[in-house]
């Protein structure tokens, strides 16, 4: 239930707070008091969006704040999923800023407005005199129906179930979408992977293969120049390895004056050895040089295979056109085994159809129990309401489509006068009427479900007399239950009243602002006076307030 509402910067409104307490409160005021301010700003902690437009002065920010006794709403879960701290008495912020930027809190940690309103709808149940249309939706009207008939965890269970098998028909069509494509793909995936495959890219080694290359496409050069370095280190006179060695000889015969003498020979004669160690290998070399076409044909076979694979694939080395060989090979094994996917998940769908009826069907076993209960006690408390010979029939039938709320389609059709034709609410019913049947409703609701704070925005429009008295007890008797708000323009709903509100409006200096008071015995009656006769209170108003009141 809703204890406090405090108000600053909204619209006439300067600063108020407003105490809630258990039962019927009443609130009354003239037309233009400023009501629907009261619950504008209620309706922007319960997630509706904002409008700049509202804030009264704009230098400085609009701040709603409203406090919430949760402790019997079972809110723990909620407040679990979305990482909010659970508090039993539970304060819903929203500030406006003069910027027109909004923010929304929940006991002081930001939130989201769709965690807001996911929040504000288990806690106030608003209708306005704009939202009677709400009873001629077939969803809600399941609804009811589902209250009754205790349908809340089935019902939660077939949406489980339901969206199970949703995801099984969608994964089905991807891959039967993603099979035919692979099916036009196939033959060209093979093709490529054969053409990767027989190039045996695992004994391939790029950089040897290209010297080998360059070595057999120039051998003559290559001989030629390593005949005359090995001339150059042998020849007996002026050869390289001749002439080191004379000198290393030369240095021998000083060696032993001087440590850097011997240092010199010993450098020398390490020089010696590593070029007849060379001298050796070019001398090798070029004898194990010859020219080899076959060789050279088949090294430039294989290298050119490979660099227009590479070009073909965009890439620049063996190891990534082995990474396409294996995607290619992976493709063409899921295109292969895709069938079996398909089978598998076909079986687990049907299963999961059969599983998602089953549900479907039990949820309007219960509902079709349920209907006849819930249409005697909606047209008992209409015959109360004035409404005699009031009468409904719920239309269920199933259907091979799996809805939100069920397989079901409901059709609920009225007729508030004897003999006449039953049809659509929403086509027959008056306004008068509507104002009735909703009230009916949440009437039944009230024996069944822990309803929230349910707010009445002049659901006694249309409504005088002795069924103001009736629509009156009704209330009454719901409060008893709950928490209840009515706004209402009614002197027999505002007598009903366990407490009274009347707002008002009031102008200091240049300046009009809203303002809300408690009224006491003495001014309740002055009030309901006010209502029974106008302005000009009589003493048969104020008699007639009184006993009302008693």
């Amino acid at each position: 239930m809703i204890t406090t509402l405090a108000i600053k910067n909204y619209a006439l409104i300067e600063d108020i707070r407003v105490e809630f307490k258990r039962g019927l409160t009443i609130i009354t005021g003239e037309t233009g008091a400023g009501k629907s301010i009261l619950l504008g700003a209620l309706g922007l902690v319960l997630g509706k969006r904002a409008d700049s437009k509202v804030v009264r002065n704009t230098e400085k920010k609009c701040v709603i704040e409203a406090e919430f006794d949760v402790r019997k709403y079972q809110l723990e879960l909620l407040f679990s999923e979305n990482d909010l701290d659970f508090e039993p008495h539970t304060i819903l912020r929203r500030e406006i800023l003069p910027s027109g930027k909004s923010r929304a809190f929940v006991n002081d940690t930001p939130v989201t407005l769709q965690q807001m309103q996911l929040l504000g709808e288990r806690l106030i149940d608003v209708h306005a005199q704009n939202d009677k249309h709400t009873l001629t939706t077939e969803s809600f009207q399941i609804d009811v129906i589902d209250a009754l008939a205790g349908n809340q965890e089935l019902r939660v269970e077939y949406s489980a179930q339901r969206n199970d098998y949703k995801r099984k028909v969608d994964e089905l069509d991807r891959l039967r979408m993603e099979k035919e494509q692979a099916a036009k793909e196939l033959d060209y995936h093979n093709f490529l992977y054969s053409e990767l495959n027989e190039a045996n890219l695992s004994t391939l080694d790029q950089p040897l293969l290209e010297e080998a290359y360059e070595k057999l496409n120039n051998v003559e050069e290559i001989q030629e120049a390593l005949s005359q370095v090995a001339q150059l280190l042998q020849e007996e006179t002026s050869g390289t390895l001749a002439t080191a060695t004379n000198a290393r000889t030369l240095l021998n015969s000083i060696r032993d004056f001087s440590k850097q003498y011997g240092s010199f020979w010993e450098r020398l004669n390490s020089v010696i050895i590593e070029l007849a160690d060379l001298n050796e290998e070019i001398v090798n070399a070029t004898e194990q040089l010859e020219p080899d076409p076959r060789l050279l044909a088949e090294v430039n076979e294989k290298l050119q295979r490979l660099q227009a694979l590479q070009q073909k694939h965009a890439v620049a080395s063996v190891k990534e056109l082995m990474t396409i060989e294996e995607e290619l090979g992976e493709k063409i094994e899921r295109s292969s085994n895709i069938e079996t996917h398909i089978d598998a998940l076909v079986h687990e769908a049907e299963v999961a159809k059969e599983r998602t009826s089953e549900l479907a069907i039990r949820l309007n076993e219960k509902r079709r129990k349920a209907i006849p209960t819930l249409k005697q006690k909606l047209e008992n408390i209409l015959q109360e309401l004035g409404l005699p010979n009031a009468q409904f029939r719920f239309e269920l039938d199933d259907t091979g489509e799996f809805r939100k709320h069920g397989n079901a389609v409901l059709e609920l059709l009225f007729t508030a006068n004897k003999g006449a034709q039953l049809a659509p609410l929403g086509k027959v019913a008056s306004g008068g009427e509507m104002s009735r049947i909703m009230l009916a409703v949440k009437a039944v609701l009230a024996e069944y479900k822990q309803l929230p704070t349910l707010i009445f925005d002049e659901i006694d429009s249309g409504i005088s007399g002795e069924i103001g008295h009736k629509m009156a007890e009704i209330m009454s008797a719901m409060s008893e239950h709950m928490q209840l708000l009515s706004i209402t323009h009614l002197p027999q709903i505002a007598a009903k009243g366990d407490n009274h509100k009347r707002v008002f409006k009031v102008d200091r200096e240049e300046v009009t602002q809203t303002m809300i008071k408690d009224l006491n015995e003495e001014e309740r009656v002055i009030e309901i006076a006010q209502m029974i006769g106008g302005s000009s209170v009589s003493d048969s108003a104020i008699a007639h307030a009184k006993q009302l009141l008693n």
